[in-house]
């Protein structure tokens, strides 16, 4: 496994810090009754701590929502994973549950106000990488076996083939990185761009690993990645 950040990426964002952590051998299944109990409790618990705050003044989100217009994306009409986690549950008061690698990852996400990617690497070869996209790469959305491209300039995450796990930076996954109940491998990263953002990651690091050794069986290997520090 081997996971880098792009010195033109981190040259244009050198605010980017993402935690990763690393599980070769992990057992996915549903949620235990204990974990979906856990996320429901942070459902509810963020719900009352953002109140009537919009969305876009939560440091984190705004920080977001100025990567994505830098690099030509409109952050109101594509938005960030965790702006949309977000959104979905202050407007529908839940998030439900899909199994216990992604409700941990969701969990997290939510509690954070960051992205928190979880990859099914299995399909990865050589290096999994956050780059500018050529245009030409390829990318199948969930529930689809159409393959598209991302557009010249977008951030992406792709492999040495040109297989992209994630458009838009934290916007959307695709169907073969996404965490399934027969995911065996996974890459989990959390990423800021605001100015306190390293902490934050390293916080939503330490509470993934926690939630990850109690509810899924597997080895993790872990580091924090920034401009000084940019290869897992």
């Amino acid at each position: 496994m081997t996971f880098q950040y792009d010195a033109d990426i981190l040259e244009t964002f050198p605010n980017t810090a993402g935690a990763v952590i690393y599980a070769p051998r992990i057992h996915n299944e549903a949620s235990s009754d204990d974990l979906k109990a856990a996320y429901q409790a942070e459902q509810h618990a963020t719900i009352e701590r953002i109140g009537d705050t919009a969305l876009g003044d939560l440091p984190s989100l705004a920080a977001w929502r100025r990567t994505f217009s830098a690099f030509g994306v409109s952050p109101t009409k594509t938005r960030s994973a965790p702006e949309s986690l977000l959104r979905r549950l202050t407007k529908k008061g839940d998030i439900p549950s899909i199994n216990a690698l992604v409700d941990i990852g969701n969990l997290v996400s939510i509690r954070y106000a960051l992205p928190v990617a979880v990859f099914d690497t299995q399909a990865q070869t050589g290096t999994l990488m956050v780059r500018y996209a050529n245009g030409d790469e390829r990318y199948t959305e969930l529930g689809s076996n159409e393959i598209k491209h991302p557009e010249q300039g977008e951030v992406i995450f792709a492999d040495d083939t040109g297989l992209v796990f994630a458009r838009r930076w934290c916007w959307r996954q695709s169907f073969q990185s996404a965490a399934k109940m027969t995911t065996s491998q996974a890459l989990i990263v959390v990423e800021s761009q605001h100015t306190s953002g390293k902490a934050d990651v390293q916080k939503a690091q330490a509470d993934l690993l926690n939630l990850l050794t109690s509810y899924v069986d597997g080895d993790l290997s872990h580091a924090v990645l920034d401009a000084n520090n940019p290869q897992f």
